[in-house]
């Protein structure tokens, strides 16, 4: 059974590292971006991610996570750090192609990245064992390192991201921030397994169907 906070929210932050910004060909932005993801977006746990049949091509993008512990709104940076007490890894899953009209046509990116399945959300731990703001993790595909990560390469660290996101969003307990993903971005076929680590921590594990 998957366990879903009820009310949940899952809020992503896309072009937070320069050079995945550089390698998608993106213009860099002056404040950060924001979109959302439904609940129904986490893959079931154990759970394999099947491609969508009505996909020509689904990209991973590997990100740190923040799960938020209590309400907030207009939080500052400087107590930013009291929202939370966990960080965990997960993939933001992208149909490039489709976001790629959508974004020409200057429509919403949802249907490329919101869909049934769209997020892994891996194991959380305790923030006390990291340095947070040289915090290294990976993506693995097939045992090869794919992306590579440190989060002092991030244009906005995690406090920052929540103080501005708490402008526009009311934080609540259990919702998780999504901080953006390193370079290294690439396509998934079936068979592929996808393995997310924070430091030498495993976080997930995933099948791709």
């Amino acid at each position: 059974m998957r366990r879903v906070i009820s009310g949940m929210k899952i809020i992503c932050i896309g072009r937070n590292y320069a050079k995945h910004i550089e390698e998608l060909a993106n213009e860099r932005p002056i404040e950060p971006v924001v979109f959302l993801k439904p609940d129904s977006a986490i893959l079931q746990k154990k759970m394999p991610f099947f491609i969508p049949e009505w996909s020509n091509g689904i990209h991973y993008e590997v990100e740190i996570l923040i799960k938020i512990n209590r309400v907030g709104k207009y939080i500052e940076t400087k107590f930013a750090h009291k929202y939370y007490d966990e960080i965990g890894l997960g993939i933001d899953f992208t149909d490039r192609e489709l976001q790629s009209k959508l974004k020409e046509k200057g429509l919403p990116w949802e249907k490329s990245k919101a869909f049934d399945g769209s997020a892994i959300v891996g194991e959380f731990y305790a923030k006390e064992q990291f340095d947070l703001v040289n915090l290294q993790f990976q993506l693995l595909k097939n045992e090869d390192v794919v992306q590579d990560g440190n989060t002092n390469a991030m244009l906005w660290n995690i406090d920052e991201l929540i103080a501005y996101v708490s402008q526009f969003f009311t934080l609540k307990k259990g919702d998780i921030l999504f901080t953006g993903t390193p370079a290294g971005v690439g396509k998934v076929d079936s068979n592929d397994v996808l393995i997310g680590k924070i430091e030498d921590k495993e976080a997930f594990r995933v099948k791709i169907k």
